[in-house]
């Protein structure tokens, strides 16, 4: 065999082989199973509900009905806050290695009145750790109620935005959509909603998620 030949021969084979392992990493990435952090408070944690009638578990089933391959783990904790958050998020990220996480936090420090420095500082810590996972972040709105005055509601719920652009994220704009302005759909806590809002806020997380899967 002539040299020439015998290069090409090796060249053909390298090229092959080569197509061979990117089409074996392609087909591994495609089948391989998304994991989904929810990393809230008890507006996720189905507070004054079922588990089952959150909207978390909602969420379940849907990924179950439309076939997509998504597992959903709910470290939420009733009465959490960016603080607690913080604590508890690298042994979480350790033990689940999530491929996205959607972080639901800042409703208790708000509620507390809590500066906003420390609120925005929790977050971003947060976030930068779940970005050096390798995770995708989602971040969810919140508003507080406007008895605690513009001064304080206004920049409290512009910080989710700004955040979301800062550091490129997922941004679902207010968690409980549509929610806070019928009365029948809250509990009589006047905060958490009712088992039929749930559906409501699995609405306002689908489109958003969707999105940050593809």
């Amino acid at each position: 065999m002539s040299l020439i030949k015998l290069l090409t021969r090796i060249t053909l084979t390298a090229i092959f082989a080569s197509a061979l392992l990117l089409s074996s990493a392609m087909t591994a990435r495609a089948t391989e199973q998304a994991t989904l952090l929810v990393f809230g408070d008890s507006l996720s944690a189905a507070y004054g509900l079922e588990e089952d009638q959150g909207w978390v578990t909602l969420l379940e089933q849907r990924i179950a009905e439309q076939g997509k391959a998504i597992r959903v783990i709910n470290a939420s904790v009733s009465g959490e806050t960016t603080t607690g958050g913080r604590s508890r998020l690298p042994s979480l990220l350790a033990s689940h290695a999530p491929s996205h996480i959607l972080i639901e936090l800042g409703g208790n420090d708000g509620l507390r009145g809590l500066p906003l420095a420390v609120i925005r500082e929790n977050l971003i810590a947060m976030i930068e750790l779940a970005q050096n996972s390798g995770a995708v972040v989602i971040i969810a709105g919140m508003q507080i109620p406007p008895n605690y005055g513009p001064r304080y509601t206004a920049p409290f719920f512009e910080q989710y935005a700004e955040l979301a652009e800062d550091y490129d994220l997922y941004l679902i704009p207010f968690l409980i959509e549509g929610i806070p302005q019928r009365p029948e759909l809250i509990q009589d806590d006047g905060i958490h909603p009712v088992a039929e809002a749930q559906p409501m806020i699995l609405d306002n997380v689908w489109p958003v998620l969707l999105d940050a899967l593809d």
